[in-house]
């Protein structure tokens, strides 16, 4: 079973720190939105 990671996503170091955790992927909605981080970011770091 996928897990999807959601809510309280409002920074980089947010989708950092669910690496490893088994969650398969994040929604980063409101804070992409925000501009608190680009998509290439979030991209960039969730595929370190």
């Amino acid at each position: 079973m996928a897990f999807q990671s959601s809510g309280g996503i409002g920074s980089l170091d947010d989708i950092a720190a669910l690496k490893g955790t088994g969650v398969q992927g994040v929604i980063v909605g409101r804070a992409l939105l925000d501009g608190k981080f680009s998509a290439d970011d979030a991209f960039r770091i969730w595929a370190e």
